[in-house]
């Protein structure tokens, strides 16, 4: 891969997270810069991708639990159905340029759900893709979501891996669209604390080892 820039950003506001895109995006298609990885957290949030724009029906918790619990809700451009945000969860925007050699929005896919397979083999777990479905997956239970959106090959949004992650916070949607399948977090798997600059680390080890 051309030089990446990597941004750890901290706990960042869902709509700040848009916007910011939003400008990176303009500034890496007029080449003013390179590719960038963003990492961070959000608060607790709810997004609605292009698939339930118009269809809410995966939101199964009443408002009032939802402002109880403080999550907000957002439509967003990314692909995919609804999807929980929080912290605890690395979250990841990868803002790159897939021309020349890497138009091609399946593949760009399989490359991050690879990302994610090989970041949790860097902590001894074995994640795996399920047929039909995105996203790294533990057994039946999913470790990673990944929804994007590209325009004019330049990629935004990305990738949310659940490392900390309070999972009672998924009762509130069907994740993805997915009724038959969980959600686990690292420190489920491992039964153990796990420090997220040190997956943060990891992450970027993993994006670049994909990505080159």
């Amino acid at each position: 891969m051309r030089d990446l820039e990597v941004r750890r950003l901290g706990l960042v506001p869902y709509s700040d997270a848009l916007d910011l895109q939003k400008a990176l995006v303009e500034q890496r298609k007029s080449g003013v810069i390179g590719d960038q990885l963003l990492l961070l957290e959000h608060p607790p949030v709810i997004t609605l991708g292009v698939k339930a724009r118009n269809d809410r029906s995966h939101i199964i918790a009443p408002a009032e639990d939802l402002d109880a619990a403080g999550v907000e809700v957002f439509e967003t451009g990314r692909g995919g159905d609804v999807t929980y945000h929080g912290p605890g969860q690395l979250v990841g925007y990868p803002i790159i340029d897939l021309k020349p050699d890497r138009c091609d929005v399946h593949r760009y896919v399989r490359d991050l759900e690879q990302v994610m397979i090989a970041l949790a083999g860097r902590f001894g777990v074995q994640a795996g893709r399920i047929e039909g479905l995105t996203g790294a997956w533990v057994g039946d239970e999913k470790l990673a979501a990944i929804g994007v959106r590209i325009a004019r090959w330049v990629t935004s949004h990305g990738f949310a891996f659940n490392v900390s992650t309070p999972l009672d916070h998924f009762k509130f949607i069907i994740p993805c669209g997915i009724t038959d399948k969980g959600v686990t977090s690292l420190e489920r798997i491992l039964d153990r604390p796990i420090a997220m600059a040190e997956v943060e680390e990891a992450a970027v080890l993993s994006f670049k080892q994909v990505f080159t």
